[in-house]
C-alpha cells in the first residue's frame, strides 16, 4: 500500500514519518498532482497558519487533486491544521478558502482559558469511531492549537473541551482527521495512526 504525506513546504512531516515507521509502515512524500494520483492513502499533517497552508497547496496545484482523490474514495487523514484545512473557511485567514470537504467554519478558541491549547487533554466520544477503536476511553492526547472546528455535524465522533467544546476527531466516509497530534501522543496516538492504516488497507483490498 502506498501512503503519501502531502508536502506543502512546512508542517510536521518528519515526526509523522517516524511514527509510521515505528509501526512498520512505509510512506513517501507527495508534492505534485501526479504524486497524489498514484497514492492509495493520503495524510495531510499540519502546523502553522491556515492561510499559508492553503496558499501553499494552491501554488503547488494540489487542492483539486486532494478533492479528486477524496471523490475517488482514497482515504485521507488530516492532523491538527490538516483537520482545519478540510473546512470551508477559518477565522485565522478570512480571505482564504479551505478544502471545503466540510461546509462549516474554523473558529478562534475564546480566551477563557490559556491559549494556545497546548498539552495533554482527554476526548469525549459522541459516536462510534474507527480511528479510536481499541483506544481507552480515558486516554490523553497531545494538542497544540488556538483555532478549532466547533461543529462538524455528524462527522464529529469525538470532542474535547478547552475554552470551548471543539471537534477533536472527525470521520466521514473515507475522510478522517484529528485536532490532536497522534505522532506526539505516545502509544494511544500510535494506535490512532495504526487504525487509519487499517482503514486504508481495507479500502485498498476492496478495490482489488
Amino acid at each position: 500500500m502506498n501512503i503519501a504525506l502531502i508536502e506543502y513546504g512546512a508542517g510536521n512531516l518528519p515526526s509523522v514519518e517516524r511514527a509510521l515507521a515505528r509501526l512498520g509502515v512505509a510512506s513517501q512524500r507527495a508534492s505534485t498532482p501526479e504524486g497524489l494520483e498514484s497514492c492509495d492513502a493520503l495524510i495531510l499533517p499540519g502546523v502553522g497558519h491556515f492561510g499559508a497552508l492553503m496558499r501553499s497547496l494552491a501554488e503547488r496545484k494540489l487542492i483539486d487533486p486532494i478533492r479528486n482523490a477524496v471523490s475517488r474514495g482514497v482515504p485521507l487523514m488530516g492532523i491538527c491544521l490538516g483537520l482545519q484545512a478540510m473546512f470551508a473557511t477559518s477565522d485565522e485567514a478570512p480571505g482564504d478558502v479551505g478544502l471545503n470537504l466540510f461546509p462549516q467554519n474554523v473558529s478562534a478558541l475564546p480566551p477563557t482559558d490559556r491559549l494556545p491549547h497546548m498539552g495533554w487533554n482527554q476526548l469525549r466520544r459522541v459516536r462510534p469511531s474507527r480511528l479510536l477503536e481499541g483506544v481507552p476511553q480515558d486516554a490523553y492526547f497531545y494538542f497544540a492549537h488556538s483555532y478549532a472546528a466547533l461543529d462538524a455535524g455528524e462527522a464529529a465522533v469525538a470532542l474535547c473541551d478547552h475554552s470551548a467544546s471543539f471537534v477533536a476527531v472527525l470521520e466521514k466516509g473515507n475522510v478522517f482527521a484529528t485536532q490532536f497530534h497522534p505522532e506526539k501522543s505516545g502509544p494511544v496516538g500510535a494506535a490512532v495512526l495504526s487504525n487509519f492504516v487499517k482503514q486504508a488497507s481495507k479500502s485498498q483490498d476492496g478495490k482489488q
